[in-house]
């Protein structure tokens, strides 16, 4: 009930707006409205998107597991307001996937809000980014759902990235030569997630991240794209390396993960997290390459007595391997290697390596496409698995 009430919250405040201001609205895919204040002191776009996806899984000795569902369903709002220089982002995940992990630290509520962010280009390339939104760690994750090259983001990402959380980021770029371009960031955050209502319980989690483009700006942005829809004229290459500190971290991955509760309160360790990634593209070709490695001071939770509470930390390393080839159709055929290996003498889980080819077909670019893809699961000593998706994407 309160769900639909603060939706429709949202949606009468938004159509309400739209009685006294000038509303715009463009092509497919770039908002559903495009609002400007009479004063054009302030603007809104308001944009809609929905992932329908069908999946299937075979192992041996097992029943096929067959699931429907909406994968990732979006209402996103951005704009400025009172100055160009001063833009806001607001995401809000409607489906369950979206909304799923609520606990007593999220105060028992579904988790709607994905981004809430302040934007704030204060001086020439500077830019103070406060609020809620994703962290500087690796590309695939930072790279929107939406713009994915296959189906989803590979086992690497589900295992090391460190998602969203609330804090600041200061952003800056500059060219070294008049193509090489040279980007950083570096972000505080509180360290435990999305969405936390019962304040800070350990440290603070700490990120830097430096971007080198050797050969200038992709089109349209499109290091942080999956396709290469823009059939880059010439070779685009972006090399990138983020560092991640989590101080005194209460959480099994870092700021994602399970709580590890003790007798007294939190296990607290610190958790290092590394990620090295690449991104090429030419002529509808594109090539993304991801590292990632993950260390703890102490992996094994403890209660004030010594005894362990059950709780592990996930540490380890991964490698992403994903390239792609775009016809002129708009058809794309695409491959991906991953390699998870966590350190089984702390997690006992088996090394897993995943093999995936994917088809997508892109009806107009990135906002209405259609992608399957199939991969092979290997995990040591263990069935192995296959799985088929597909499905459809529609951004309004």
């Amino acid at each position: 009930m309160n769900c639909k009430l603060t939706l429709l919250g949202v949606l009468f405040f938004a159509i309400t707006s739209l009685q006294s201001q000038e509303i715009n609205s463009g092509e497919f895919g770039k908002g559903l409205f495009n609002i400007v204040g009479k004063d054009s002191s302030w603007t809104m776009k308001i944009g809609l998107r929905v992932q329908l996806q069908g999946a299937s899984i075979w192992a041996k000795d097992q029943k096929n597991e067959t699931t429907f569902l909406i994968r990732r369903s979006r209402l996103k709002f951005k704009g400025f307001t009172f100055s160009p220089k001063l833009k806001y982002k607001i995401e809000l995940g409607l489906s369950n996937r979206d909304q799923s992990g609520a606990s007593v630290f999220t105060g028992n509520a579904p988790r709607y809000i994905l981004d809430a962010v302040l934007i704030w280009n204060f001086y020439q390339n500077f830019e103070l980014w406060v609020g809620q939104t994703k962290l500087p760690g690796n590309r695939e994750r930072i790279i929107s759902s939406g713009n994915l090259q296959q189906v989803d983001r590979s086992l690497l990402n589900s295992r090391f990235n460190i998602d969203r959380d609330f804090g600041v980021q200061l952003q800056h770029r500059f060219n070294i030569t008049d193509q090489f371009i040279i980007k950083e960031i570096i972000s505080l955050a509180q360290g435990e997630g999305r969405n936390v209502t019962t304040g800070n319980l350990g440290g603070h989690q700490y990120t830097g991240r430096l971007e080198l483009l050797p050969f200038g700006d992709f089109s349209n942005k499109g290091d942080y794209k999956g396709a290469d829809l823009k059939r880059e004229k010439t070779p685009k290459l972006a090399l990138a390396a983020s560092y991640d500190y989590n101080n005194n971290a209460v959480k099994t991955r870092s700021n994602q993960g399970s709580y590890m509760e003790t007798d007294t309160g939190f296990f607290e360790t610190n958790i290092t997290t590394l990620f090295i990634d690449a991104m090429f593209k030419y002529k509808g070709f594109s090539f993304m390459a991801e590292y990632a490695d993950r260390t703890a001071d102490n992996p094994f939770a403890s209660n004030s007595d010594g005894t362990l509470t059950g709780d592990i930390l996930q540490i380890g390393k991964g490698i992403n391997l994903q390239s792609g080839y775009l016809l002129k159709s708009n058809w794309e055929f695409s491959g991906r290697y991953t390699n998870v290996t966590l350190d089984k003498t702390v997690t006992n889980i088996n090394s897993e390596k995943q093999y995936t080819l994917g088809v997508s077909k892109y009806i107009v670019g990135q906002k209405l496409k259609i992608q399957s893809d199939l991969s092979y699961l290997n995990i040591a000593n263990t069935n192995n698995k296959v799985v088929y998706r597909i499905q459809c994407d529609i951004h309004f």
